[in-house]
């Protein structure tokens, strides 16, 4: 029992280690891409708007959670849940405005920013801003937007790293009412009928 739990911690420190060092390589690119540190955090949320887009039908599944209430709820989810089951850690949910429309995440270890220190030619780059973009979009996909941003950094000289949402408005549906997942299905049927485009296409080819 002992050797299998020390190959299963093995295993995850390694599976850590190896997001951390491909997200580094992807961050390193866009840094090469494009001229200014401005250009790549926008860069860096777009990408992550789109994987929350995608990634809200997954933690919808596996998480058999409902609609949140509020949005108090929804910061415990975001924190409790989301974070643990995609990052492993548990930010502290804190820093909430009067009108509870505002709050700060305080996480106390980023895993995405492990091994990574700033060149000082990089000083205004938002290093893990594709966090940002992810809770952005998938929060989108059930109908509440939001603000995200850094306040916060380690990478840069702050004490914590803390990201701060705030609630902007609920949007309205598009799709019948009881049908919380419609545009989620909408979006899993395309990408069904194109991977199966994809593979007649090659079939024909050969």
């Amino acid at each position: 029992m002992s050797r299998q739990s020390n190959r299963a911690t093995d295993s995850k420190k390694m599976n850590s280690e190896l997001f951390t060092l491909t997200y580094g390589a992807l961050v390193t690119q866009l840094c090469k891409d494009y001229e200014n540190d401005e250009e790549v955090n926008k860069q860096l949320d777009k990408m992550g708007y789109n994987i929350g887009v995608r990634l809200i039908e997954d933690f919808l599944a596996r998480s058999s959670i409902g609609r949140c209430q509020d949005f108090r709820e929804t910061a415990d989810v975001i924190a409790k849940v989301a974070f643990k089951m995609y990052l492993g850690i548990t930010p502290s949910v804190t820093n909430w405005s009067p009108a509870g429309d505002e709050f700060s995440l305080i996480l106390e270890n980023n895993p995405l920013v492990d091994f990574v220190e700033l060149p000082d030619n990089h000083s205004t780059l938002i290093y893990s801003n594709l966090l940002c973009g992810i809770l952005r979009g998938a929060l989108e996909m059930v109908q509440m937007a939001v603000d995200v941003r850094f306040a916060q950094d380690t990478l840069r000289g702050d004490n914590v790293t803390e990201i701060r949402m705030r609630f902007i408005k609920r949007i309205e549906e598009n799709h019948p009412a009881g049908d919380k997942c419609g545009v989620l299905l909408n979006s899993h049927i395309f990408c069904t009928m194109k991977k199966i485009f994809n593979l007649v296409s090659r079939l024909v080819k050969h």
